[in-house]
């Protein structure tokens, strides 16, 4: 399993061309990929969204901007400015083919909340970037198993508030990806990137988790610009 080398710079721009120069890798991990003010203005916007935005689900909340992708594809809608800067910011990257993204998915996780094993699926360019806002998180992977017993993590990556983690290859198609309904996190031998993230995170240790926003921004191929009426025409 390779990560990406961690430079800590200051410069975004250098911080970014040395990403899309580092060879065919299957995950990109950058600490403090965005700064603390980028990410306040995120969380401002994201909780004022109007109530209607957010949907429930029975173990978090989630905002979908740029549209519901669904089996037959996506009809797009127009992301927000506040949003679209991260959107440039991803694309700058160059991490989808050449492709700009064009969907954002918001998920609130509180402190106990969780995702079940999963994969992304065939509805989009097959990579993952995944901004982390407000705590961390680890985020486990695990071999998919056709035995009815439930699958052991092999492996994983821990998350820091404001940084990035690409995923591409094997780690998009093959391994299944979770987080733990778990109110802490311990860093063991199975936390990959722990190397990369700052020293306040030691191998050993116990980490309380807060309120976690990921924001996963992905390219969907498939999108039509048609837009629903809703009502009779007179």
């Amino acid at each position: 399993m390779r990560v990406m080398e961690q430079h800590r710079i200051t410069s975004k721009t250098k911080k970014l061309s040395k990403l899309i120069t580092f060879q065919a890798p299957t995950a990109y991990y950058i600490s403090e990929f965005i700064s603390e003010d980028e990410e306040k203005s995120i969380l401002s916007n994201i909780y004022a969204s109007p109530k209607p935005k957010w949907t429930q689900l029975s173990n978090r909340r989630l905002q979908n901007w740029g549209g519901i992708p669904h089996s037959k594809g996506m009809i797009a809608e127009t992301i927000p400015t506040w949003l679209d800067s991260c959107l440039q910011t991803i694309h700058n990257l160059n991490v989808m083919g050449g492709h700009r993204p064009n969907h954002v998915l918001v998920n609130e996780y509180l402190a106990g909340q969780g995702i079940m094993p999963h994969l992304d699926g065939s509805l989009f360019y097959p990579t993952i970037t995944t901004i982390s806002v407000g705590s961390h998180t680890v985020l486990k992977f695990m071999e998919p198993s056709e035995a009815e017993m439930v699958s052991q993590p092999v492996f994983s990556f821990l998350l820091e508030p404001r940084s990035l983690l690409v995923l591409q290859d094997k780690l998009f198609s093959h391994y299944l990806h979770c987080i733990e309904e778990v109110y802490e996190d311990s860093l063991d031998d199975s936390v990959l990137n722990l190397g990369l993230c700052s020293d306040k995170y030691v191998k050993g240790s116990t980490v309380k988790r807060e309120t976690r926003i990921s924001l996963t921004i992905r390219h969907v191929p498939k999108t039509s610009a048609f837009k629903i009426n809703i009502g009779n025409k007179r």
